[in-house]
């Protein structure tokens, strides 16, 4: 049986163009937390590449694995 696929659409308040400095700083952080929030919800852990150059796991319990 095929499971049918549902979409969320949101919003913005403000065009992202239209945005101050300061606004479009905010708003980038948040996008950041809530895709970071969203992965830990699906048991997903968060990948990321550090300023260091390495590619690392982060999981909801605070582990934090260098994948390479």
């Amino acid at each position: 049986m095929i499971q049918e696929i549902s979409y969320k659409e949101g919003q913005m308040t403000k065009d992202p163009r239209m945005m101050t400095a300061d606004e479009r700083a905010m708003w980038q952080r948040q996008c950041a937390q809530d895709a970071r929030d969203y992965l830990f919800s699906i048991g997903q852990p968060s990948v990321y590449k550090r300023p260091d150059g390495h590619t690392v796991a982060e999981y909801k319990d605070g582990t934090v694995q260098i994948v390479r």
